[in-house]
């Protein structure tokens, strides 16, 4: 449904299940979550923004799901992207949240009134009722589904097919709350000792040396040590970067698609660099990477220079050490944490990525001197943009080298190693690490 032929909401007094579903058609009409949420949730009252923020989220980590309960209940189609997504919200709190049925269908019901579908409320109430006389069934149903769009689910298929059930599995599953210590401030031993005085349930994580998993809901900002930059949140398979680039003390060091500035970050907690290039198309983003420097107290012990440009065509004054690409992707392997993209994403949208991608590397090849390393990384799954995208690299550039990943961690690709997406700790990441051999 296009936008102009919804009804006209802005002075109505919507309820909380309607707002989750005005926001919820704006990321359908093509929007990222993180771009509107704020803005959002604004709008909802304080006591209700955990429960909107809970709803929201999670009817978009079920949404192929709940709609594979949907569709066989109703007697003819919809094609009313409102009203389904009334049914959606109303079916993922009948069978996933501790709200009371009766509360659920009534409220359901209400929104879809207030969004201007009446005639079709009856058809919701319908539903929400018939799914609540049996919710185990649904439960078992919703439980099987492997709850991603059909183009997706084929290409993981293809792609891991020994993996696929535990894949779809995880992929529903909502990531952890990671935090990455910066030792120049604490070790991690210390840090986990102040978060367990103040009795905040946590762990070190198991492949990340500087990680700690929180095992409760907190709010970053009051955790110890925000203020004067003990740490950062950052996942804990993203963390493996500064444990895979060379030694970068006294190098000059780009890093290349770099906001919002987690990588740039930990290497400059973990090495004095000659001089560290953080490059971004994006302004705005290039902000977060200034803001995050600061609270960390970075930007005193190695030069940094924060550009916005292109990384298709941009030139480096330096002779670049080391390269680390973090490259544009379908950010399939952290879909847990961005559920948004099981529907903004699109088949389509792989082959632009990946020829996005062969730009770059193709570009900044170029600026990399010899002898020197580039760490190729990704947050999907998909093989097009990893591990295909290697083959490729090597086969057309001579004078670049593999160097083996030699790790007890991921899964061993032709070239490079694939993390998957694991219940309870990191996200999908992709490395690969290459060295320039030759002009």
């Amino acid at each position: 449904m296009s936008q102009s032929t919804q009804p006209n909401l802005a002075n109505k007094k919507l309820n909380l299940r309607a707002q989750i579903v005005k926001t919820l058609l704006i990321v359908q009409q093509g929007q990222s979550l993180a771009s509107v949420l704020g803005h959002q949730i604004d709008q909802v009252n304080e006591r209700d923004r955990a429960l909107f923020h809970e709803i929201l989220m999670g009817t978009l980590r079920q949404w192929y799901a709940l709609k594979s309960i949907a569709l066989p209940l109703l007697t003819k189609p919809l094609n009313n992207e409102t009203v389904e997504s009334c049914l959606y919200v109303g079916l993922y709190q009948l069978l996933c949240t501790r709200v009371p049925a009766h509360a659920v269908i009534s409220e359901t019901v209400d929104a879809t009134k207030q969004l201007g579908y009446e005639a079709l409320a009856g058809v919701v109430n319908a539903i929400l009722r018939n799914v609540s006389r049996g919710t185990e069934q649904y439960k078992a149903q919703l439980k099987a589904a492997h709850g991603l769009p059909s183009w997706l689910y084929k290409r993981l298929k293809r792609d891991w097919p020994e993996q696929l059930e535990q894949l779809c599995e995880n992929l529903k599953q909502i990531a952890p709350l990671t935090l990455r210590v910066n030792t120049r401030k604490i070790s991690r031993e210390a840090y986990l000792n102040k978060l367990k005085a103040q009795e905040i349930a946590c762990q070190q994580c198991a492949i990340s040396d500087v990680g700690i998993i929180l095992e409760q809901a907190v709010q970053i900002t009051a955790l110890p040590g925000f203020e004067q930059g003990w740490f950062s949140v950052q996942d804990e398979h993203a963390q493996l970067c500064a444990s895979l680039v060379p030694d970068l003390n006294d190098q000059v060091v780009l890093d290349a698609c770099a906001a919002p500035g987690g990588k740039t970050a930990h290497l400059l907690e973990k090495y004095n660099v000659k001089k560290m290039i953080a490059l971004d198309q994006d302004p705005k983003r290039l902000l977060r990477v200034s803001e995050n420097l600061e609270r960390l107290d970075l930007t005193e012990r190695s030069p940094v220079e924060i550009i916005a440009a292109d990384a298709t065509t941009w030139q480096s004054k330096d002779a670049l050490d080391c390269i680390v690409l973090d490259a544009p992707c379908s950010a399939i392997g952290v879909m847990r944490r961005h559920p948004d993209i099981r529907l903004l994403r699109l088949s389509s949208d792989i082959a632009q990525t990946v020829a996005l991608q062969k730009q770059i590397l193709d570009h900044l090849w170029q600026e990399l001197k010899v002898g020197g390393t580039l760490l190729y990384i990704t947050c999907s799954i998909l093989k097009a943009e990893n591990e295909s995208q290697m083959q490729e690299f090597f086969q057309t550039h001579s004078n670049a080298k593999e160097i083996k990943i030699e790790a007890d961690w991921g899964i061993e690709q032709t070239h490079g190693r694939q993390l998957l997406p694991q219940t309870a700790q990191g996200d999908g990441f992709y490395y690969c690490k290459i060295q320039k051999i030759a002009d």
